[in-house]
Formats: C-alpha cells, structure tokens, sequence
C-alpha cells in the first residue's frame, strides 16, 4: 500500500511527462486458462491504479507499448497502435495460457486501435472495457456489458484536483527558479499563487463548464471557441481585482507593485489556461483545429452495427436496432476524438470541417494528432504505407 501511495504521489506530481513502465504479461491473483484478459498502456500510473481496481480479483493483464503515455492521449498520438497491440499478444504468452482469444481494451484506446484489424492479424476478438478503471470489477462479474455511466466520461473533483496538482507542480518549479533569480522576496508568494490559481481553476471548472456550454448552445462552434479563447483573459481580470484587494488589505499597495503582480498573474493564468480544455476528458483540446470538426453520418451506409455506441466516451449516439441505424441525439457533446469513426466497419462516419469538406476515415485511421493537433504518421506507421493506400495498416 505504502509503494502504491508512493507511486500515486509522485507519478501525479509528474504526470505531465512520460512514465513507462515494463510491457509483457502480469498474473492479477491466480489467474487460470479461462480468466478475462485485459489490455492497458506501459504508463505506470495507470498500470498501477488498474492492478489496485483488481485487487482480488483473478486475471492476466497485458500491458502494451505505449510509449510511457495514458491510454487516451497514446491512442490518439498514435504511441499506441495496432501493432502494439498484436506484438504484445504474439510475444507475452498468453496464447499458451488460456483457452479462448478474447481480449478487453480500455475504452479510452479505440480512438487509435481497430478491434477488426487486431483480429484478423491475430484471430484475438476485441471487446471495449469500461471507460474507468475502477468499473472493471463490476463489469466482469456481470454479463460484460457496458453500461452508459459506465462508457461516459466525466470530470469529477478528485481528478479536476489531480490535473491541479499535476499542472501546478512543473509550473511552480519553473517560476521558483525565475522568482528566486529575479525577485526573491515574491518566491513564497509566486509559489502560493501558481499553486493557488491552478487549485481555483480546476476546482471551479463546473462554473466553468456550465458558462462555456451556454454559450455553445447560444452561439454555436464559432462563438464557444471565442469564448474558450478569451477564458484567461477573464479569468486574470477577476484575479487582479482580488489581488489589487489583497494589496489594499495589507497596507501595501502602490500601482507599481500591482503592476508587477499582474503581470505574474496572467503568465500563470495563460500558462494553466493554454490547454484547459484538453486538461479535460469533456472537451477538445483548445489547439486542436479537429475542435470546430462536426461528426456526420451516412445513413446509406449505415447498418446499426452499434460500435459508434460501445466507444463514444460522450455517449452522443444511440442505436435503433429495429431500423439498423445510429442516431445521433447528443452530437453537440462530442469531443472529435475519432473513436467513432475508427471502430465503424462500414465507413458510415466521417469528420467535417467548417467549410464543409470531408475528413475520411481512411485520414482518421492513418493520421494521429500530435500535440499540436497536426495530424501526422503516427508511431506504427511508415511513409511507405501511407504512400500506397493497399498497404495494410499497421
């Protein structure tokens, strides 16, 4: 318990930066040739908190390369890959453990890897797990069914106050060096404000997040992206009315002082700000041009396969099943992450821009995002097949 505390405090301090940990085949319990077999990416963290959500129970966990990165951002990256996926059931010996080929992947991972690919390389049946760790118990003692709370993500207290922590610690470092070089009486003040702003700002999101939708629903993609752009911008002025409070209060204001305070003010406020939104698992990142994307169905091709469904992490579809079609009720909650699009094995579902052009699924499979949100080859790709549409993907 005291090394996974461990491991929790300081992987969440440097949860910004890669963490891998050993990829192969680990036992959960005693595991036996008919347990669940289930699939996650080499970021320790995560390797760590899904062994504690299984604490007790009986399974193989095969832990997959996936470059030091959570699931999510390495699906989407392209750091985890459909290849990665095979090699670690080719090469970890599962095959040789247990009597039956199927795998569970975390939801979160069918933005980048094909459950149709997967099995035809390596005759593994792909199923989505929950979208959270700690679902997975209650998801294998019943009929592994999904439920919708169960596939739908959301952005709680305990993780706002995580990204928090995990944005405030780099952050605090940097302007401790800067404060202590240039200013060293502020360094204790510099460090209660980064730590202080970041806390506030995650912990009001749900303000946050009401305003943004109102004005989303109000005003549309356009209005919403000049609403998330200018959040800093309102957040720093809030922030310096408190500060020029603060001064008066203690006898010690003079324009100056506030001067200087402001302008340490917004550099953190635009720094914890500058990707707010893909701090969050409810929102496209604000520096991804796939933000103002809208998702499209073509309901010729269409034929209520229902995978759309099991993956969307903002449960915008539903199936009718008598009419085999998707339907999509809730599209203005979609986050553009892809999964959709990637899983659907009929093509029925594409990306379109603002000026109406199509992104295919064939881009959407192939082009990963990068941090920036280019799309670019992605880690189990080479040029050579993206050059030649036959080739088979990775």
């Amino acid at each position: 318990m005291l090394r996974f505390l461990w491991i929790d405090v300081v992987e969440t301090l440097l949860r910004m930066l890669p963490w891998p940990c050993e990829t192969g085949l680990v036992e959960l319990g005693q595991p036996g040739r008919n347990s669940p077999v289930l699939l996650t990416g080499n970021f320790r963290l995560t390797v760590e908190r899904v062994k504690r959500s299984l604490a007790g129970v009986d399974a193989w966990l095969l832990v997959a390369n996936s470059r030091g990165v959570n699931v999510w951002c390495a699906a989407t990256g392209g750091l985890l890959t459909n290849h990665d996926v095979v090699s670690v059931l080719k090469t970890s010996g599962i095959a040789e453990r247990v009597d039956h080929r199927n795998v569970i992947l975390p939801q979160l991972a069918a933005t980048g890897i094909e459950g149709v690919t997967v099995h035809k390389k390596t005759g593994w049946k792909v199923a989505w797990g929950p979208l959270r760790a700690d679902a997975i118990p209650a998801f294998l003692a019943g009929d592994r069914q999904v439920t919708r709370e169960q596939r739908t993500a959301a952005f709680p207290w305990p993780e706002r106050i995580e990204m928090a922590i995990a944005w405030a610690f780099p952050i605090s470092v940097v302007a401790m060096m800067l404060a202590l070089a240039f200013w060293r009486q502020a360094a204790p003040g510099v460090l209660a404000l980064v730590w202080g702003a970041a806390l506030l700002i995650f912990s009001i999101f749900p303000l946050v997040d009401g305003w943004l939708r109102g004005v989303r629903a109000r005003g549309g993609t356009r209005a919403f992206d000049l609403a998330q752009r200018g959040l800093p911008i309102a957040l720093w002025l809030l922030a310096s009315v408190g500060l020029a409070a603060l001064l008066l209060a203690s006898g010690d204001f003079s324009w100056g002082l506030l001067l200087r305070w402001d302008l340490v003010c917004l550099a953190v406020i635009l720094i914890l700000t500058l990707d707010l939104m893909g701090s969050t698992p409810v929102y496209k990142s604000g520096l991804h041009e796939d933000r103002l994307f809208r998702i499209r169905l073509d309901e010729a091709r269409c034929k209520g396969a229902g995978f759309c469904e099991q993956v969307c992490p903002k449960d915008v579809f539903e199936v009718d099943r008598a009419a085999r079609m998707a339907l999509l009720p809730r599209a203005d909650a979609c986050v553009q992450c892809g999964a959709c699009i990637v899983q659907c094995p009929f093509d029925a579902l594409h990306f379109e821009t603002p000026s109406g052009a199509a992104v295919t699924p064939a881009t959407v499979r192939r082009f990963k995002l990068n941090l920036m949100g280019h799309r670019t080859v992605s880690a189990g790709e080479t040029e050579a097949s993206i050059a030649d549409p036959k080739a088979p993907p990775a």
